[in-house]
């Protein structure tokens, strides 16, 4: 049962919104109050799609705006679950006010708390736009999020699509990568990924303690990559090996499947892991799996979680469309994340890691802490067949399988990158998880003072 002067709704507390001055006085279709999630207190506001149908008025917008104001200022986790029609037609123009009021607070509340989401029904219009300013956004199966509905683009296009076809969650998870979590428990999910982050910026993430030791052996680890070298493997395998109680939290699961991210403990420290995904177009990086990895990238550096980032990469995808569609924008975008994050960086290579696209995932470089390497990771400009085509024009193909024996046999190991101090340490695949832990704790205490600027301005 609630406590006395709560609000109960799903399994969630929530303290009466008046008590603790979060839009006094103001009627609406949101309810806003403090409550506790995943065992501390966030500021939880709800729409309530029963009430004109969920649609925001100006005094809707005041409520959102201020409930997510006195998150910030709390340094607690703001949390909106939502489903909503709109803007309030019959508010008129001071419906749209209120939205921008709202979209301004929660915008202020980026990098300093968790802003979390969840749709929970239809979200169209500005409020769909909102969704798109959170840090983490889950969806039920009944969720339907765009800002032009199917009436509206099969006047502008002549193309007749479903609502959920449209904006639906599997669209999102899958297409637009919005969707970070789909769940039908969408209160359970968001409190499952607070599990992961702190209050605010200014505090670590939650350690938890584990049964699992963090000098455990991963002997499974030395067969888990073929010995073909273009045989593909389950990088989420090597993931749930490492990593505490084999429990990994995949974000964007659908979306961009060829990078892999999401939230793990390693000796009950919480870490942000991005991954190369070899079963999906060879791990290559296209446009939005450097969307997808640099998004992540940012939310980690926010929020003091230490990135490990597995990399098997042969480099970027090829393609006009891409270029033209700004691959390098997108590939600097990257780049640019990980040159940025300040927390505690570990790359550990697994297989192959090629030219640019080694660069990006978080190379020596690019400013890693610790670059880890396994035996057979080859660090290199490209692949033998790509080198000798380019150096041996002309020869035969006796000749040339010659040459691209003697590439790999020279190039296509650590050793040359350990050599010049690329690569930290060669390690066994067995001893994985122990290295992992070992420099994970060591690396607990890094600091960088961070030079004062209104903010930066880098590839978008």
């Amino acid at each position: 049962m609630p406590a006395p002067g709560c609000l109960y709704s799903g399994g969630v507390n929530v303290r009466v919104a008046d008590r603790i001055g979060i839009g006094k006085g103001i009627t609406g279709t949101v309810i806003s109050g403090v409550g506790r999630m995943a065992g501390r207190n966030v500021v939880i506001t709800r729409s309530i799609p029963s009430e004109r149908r969920g649609a925001l008025t100006h005094a809707d917008g005041t409520r959102l705006a201020e409930s997510a104001d006195l998150a910030r200022r709390l340094r607690m986790p703001f949390v909106f679950i939502v489903a909503s029609s709109g803007a309030d037609v019959g508010d008129g123009v001071a419906a749209l006010h209120g939205w921008g009021k709202a979209a301004a607070a929660i915008a202020g509340c980026s990098g300093i708390v968790p802003v979390l989401m969840a749709a929970t029904g239809p979200v169209v219009s500005g409020p769909a736009l909102l969704l798109g300013l959170a840090d983490l956004v889950v969806m039920s199966a009944e969720a339907v999020a765009f800002v032009s509905g199917p009436q509206m683009v099969a006047e502008f296009t002549g193309v007749e699509v479903g609502l959920h076809e449209l904006g639906g969650a599997a669209t999102h998870a899958r297409s637009s990568g919005l969707c970070s979590v789909e769940a039908d428990d969408v209160e359970g999910a968001l409190a499952g990924l607070l599990e992961y982050l702190p209050s605010h910026a200014d505090e670590l993430p939650p350690s938890e303690p584990s049964a699992d030791p963090e000098g455990r052996s991963t002997p499974e680890l030395r067969d888990l990559i073929p010995e073909r070298k273009s045989a593909t493997y389950d990088v989420r395998e090597v993931v749930r090996i490492v990593v505490d109680d084999g429990e990994f939290r995949e974000l964007w699961s659908r979306w961009a499947g060829q990078i892999v991210t999401g939230f793990c403990r390693i000796g009950g420290i919480p870490v942000g892991i991005v991954a190369n995904q070899p079963r999906i177009l060879a791990g290559t990086l296209d446009i939005a799996a450097s969307q997808k990895a640099a998004r992540f990238v940012r939310l980690c550096d926010s929020f003091n979680l230490p990135l490990v980032t597995l990399v098997d990469t042969p480099g970027f995808l090829p393609g006009k469309d891409l270029e033209w569609r700004g691959m390098i924008r997108h590939g600097a975008e990257l780049a640019f994340a990980y040159a940025q994050a300040t927390v505690p960086r570990v790359c550990l290579i697994l297989r192959k890691a090629f030219g640019g696209a080694y660069i990006v995932m978080d190379s020596r470089g690019i400013g890693n802490d610790i670059c880890l390497a396994w035996p057979a990771a080859e660090i290199a400009v490209m692949g033998a067949s790509g080198a000798v085509q380019i150096l041996h024009r002309g020869i035969d193909a006796t000749e040339r399988g010659e040459r691209e024996a003697g590439y790999e046999e020279s190039f296509l190991n650590p050793w040359p990158a350990s050599e010049r101090g690329l690569v930290d340490q060669v390690l066994d695949p067995a001893d994985t998880r122990i290295v992992l832990a070992s420099v994970l704790r060591q690396l607990c205490t890094k600091r960088e003072h961070m030079v004062g600027r209104k903010h930066d301005a880098g590839p978008q």
